[in-house]
């Protein structure tokens, strides 16, 4: 299971056809809480297995720890309690998915827990509805797009809002004040 994707930039070496006009955006697809949910390829880089974190002090919820990816230390999100659900029971199929996400002029590299990757999508442009406007089990600016796949929607993810920098820091701000006040 190891590295299943090495990189979001593998790109088919198919002639295009003039049928081909419409655009297709690639999306790796994966179960989480019971839905499905996608991202696109391009700032995938990899996906492991899941090992022990080392967990840090006065983190976010969110945060499940660090893991050591070949000398760098990566933080590890728990996308359920990011979507303000409890987290997940650990499985053989769970996995870590290394996402690239931009923080201003910088890249940095974090892993988010899924429960189960499925596969890697081609989504018609045709076939992406915008967000809905409410209703939606998440935040709706960490919707993309709502992707139709054989008769059922794939809630595709803004991974660079997900995956904020900035607001997982200032979440990282506000846990240890909370604690505070629950010892009082």
């Amino acid at each position: 299971m190891n590295n299943i994707v090495s990189t979001g930039s593998q790109r088919s070496n198919a002639p295009a056809s003039s049928s081909q006009a419409e655009e297709k955006k690639q999306y790796l697809t994966f179960m989480l809480s019971g839905e499905s949910f996608a991202i696109g390829i391009l700032c995938i880089k990899e996906i492991i297995e899941y090992t022990g974190l080392t967990q840090v002090p006065m983190m976010p919820d969110c945060i499940r720890g660090v893991i050591n990816l070949r000398g760098s230390v990566v933080p590890v999100l728990d996308l359920a309690v990011r979507f303000g659900k409890k987290s997940g029971e650990i499985t053989k199929k769970t996995c870590i998915v290394i996402i690239e996400v931009a923080s201003g002029d910088e890249r940095h590299d974090m892993g988010v827990v899924v429960d189960a990757v499925n596969a890697v999508l081609e989504i018609p442009h045709s076939e992406i509805e915008p967000p809905p406007a409410f209703g939606a089990k998440i935040r709706t600016d960490f919707i993309e797009g709502m992707g139709k796949v054989g008769g059922k929607f794939v809630i595709l993810l803004n991974a660079n809002q997900v995956l904020s920098i900035e607001e997982l820091s200032a979440l990282q701000r506000v846990a240890p004040s909370t604690e505070s006040n629950l010892e009082i």
